[in-house]
């Protein structure tokens, strides 16, 4: 009896080192946890299916931007035209959200693109007022593209010159905005000239 019941206690601890070490596994190679995620920047489809962890964000549910632009009447209709799918359901937008004008909601960036090269042909944001997002900023002279920047909203336009093909504009125009209260008006510019060193440097906004 003796010598059964000592190798009874030896299965037992056997069985309860194998089950420590295959939880331990488990937790090393196979469980994900948490998971630290960056800050919402840009969906380059519209309607890409969700991450399994959703990006935290103060607006609750991503918007649905082909939508939103497509029922915007500040919208132009060469650009609503131009909005359509490149492949099956892939929209050509790149979609930002962030912090712009100060308020509990995110605001929305919208860039609209060609299908071929990818040129920006509308950027526009939107900002959540009463329940509804409203365009409270739009850009619509190609190329053009709009993002966030440490709270500012930048627009950068290419400049081309005679005979400069799509693919190689002469240099850009980076225009900065900030959020009045009311509406975005312009803090700074800077031009850059493609293949050259420097730009021309921070040009101060005009007086209004």
């Amino acid at each position: 009896m003796p010598a059964q019941g000592t190798l009874q206690a030896a299965i037992t601890a056997v069985a309860v080192l194998a089950a420590l070490a295959l939880f331990l596994s488990a937790c090393g190679t196979g469980g994900t946890g948490a998971r630290d995620e960056g800050p919402a920047h840009a969906d380059s489809v519209a309607g890409t299916a969700p991450s399994a962890a959703p990006v935290p964000s103060r607006t609750a549910d991503r918007l649905n931007a082909v939508r939103l632009v497509k029922a915007d009447p500040a919208v132009s209709a060469e650009v609503k035209r131009e909005l359509k799918p490149c492949v099956a359901d892939q929209y050509p937008v790149d979609v930002s959200y962030g912090d712009l004008t100060g308020q509990s909601a995110d605001d929305v960036v919208v860039n609209v693109l060609t299908c071929g090269d990818a040129v920006g042909i509308g950027s526009y944001v939107y900002r959540e007022q009463g329940g509804s997002y409203q365009n409270v900023f739009k850009a619509e002279e190609p190329p053009v593209y709009a993002e966030i920047d440490r709270g500012d909203l930048v627009v950068t336009k290419q400049v081309y010159e005679k005979g400069d093909p799509v693919s190689a504009p002469s240099g850009e125009n980076v225009i900065t905005y900030r959020w009045s209260g009311t509406r975005f008006a312009e803090a700074y510019s800077l031009h850059n000239d493609y293949g050259k060193t420097a730009g021309d440097g921070p040009t101060p906004a005009p007086d209004n």
